[in-house]
């Protein structure tokens, strides 16, 4: 064999060998990232869980003196430049009796969280707790539930439209917000996501005084939904009456199985 060939076969051997053991080295690396990663992400979680609790009774008090506002959560959702395209005039007749708005975070924060409206008692429904529960499954799904309502004779504002006959897509402005409350889904695919839920979870939830003082910026709020358009979609929480009781209605959310 010519001494140059073999020379020129033992250099590329060489080179590929070496090539394995970089690929080989900066796998283990990854794989340590990946570690760190994965710890990080429980202690963030921990934290958060941790800060849930300490809102909680921070949450209890501004309810209370939110209860002592009249309109408050109605003036809030009109302001805001989202949820306002939400309420039929009738809504807001409705909202005239909401006593109180909650958002809770499951007690394992990645597994879901709820939505509570507390009305007083009205001459719509039954209820005085209307609920919307989002529990995260390990397989990525989502299910979603949520209160059935029982409305008084003739007083029926969403005029008997059911959201599964029409493909769960709703018709803002010309279907009553409380259709959102069936509209449920088990084992929603990866991806599926509630918007109202998140718009209320994310934006008015933390500092509903801002809506209800107008003092949103409509165009941050609009170019805020812009970049979220470009960018890829992400997959997106007690109520302060009756804690005892929504605490074991919590438990039992939790404990449902995906």
């Amino acid at each position: 064999m010519d001494k140059s060939k073999r020379s020129k076969g033992e250099e590329e051997e060489h080179i590929d060998g070496e090539l394995v053991l970089s690929i080989e080295k900066l796998q283990e690396i990854q794989d340590e990232l990946e570690r760190v990663n994965e710890e990080a992400s429980d202690k963030v979680l921990e934290v958060e869980q941790k800060y849930n609790e300490i809102r909680r009774p921070v949450y209890t008090k501004r309810n209370e003196i939110i209860q002592t506002i009249p309109d408050f959560w109605l003036t809030a959702f009109l302001s805001h430049p989202a949820l306002s395209d939400l309420l039929t005039e009738e809504d807001q007749k409705v909202f005239k009796y909401l006593q109180s708005l909650d958002v809770e975070d499951f007690k394992d924060v990645k597994s879901g969280y709820s939505i509570t409206f507390t009305f007083r008692p009205n001459p719509y429904f039954e209820e005085t707790k209307l609920v919307k529960v989002f529990s995260f499954c390990d397989d990525g799904s989502t299910k979603i539930a949520g209160t059935t309502l029982k409305w008084k004779d003739g007083m029926d504002v969403t005029n008997g439209i059911s959201p599964e006959k029409e493909g769960n897509k709703r018709s803002y402005q010309e279907e009553s917000f409380f259709t959102w409350f069936s509209e449920t889904q088990k084992d929603t695919p990866d991806g599926i996501h509630d918007e109202v839920a998140e718009i209320i979870k994310e934006d008015l939830w933390p500092n509903p005084l801002k809506y209800f003082n107008n003092e949103a910026d409509e165009e941050e709020y609009e170019d805020g939904e812009d970049e979220d358009d470009d960018g890829e979609d992400e997959d997106p929480g007690k109520s302060t009456d009756g804690v005892d009781e929504d605490e074991e209605d919590q438990d039992d959310d939790e404990d449902e199985e995906c």
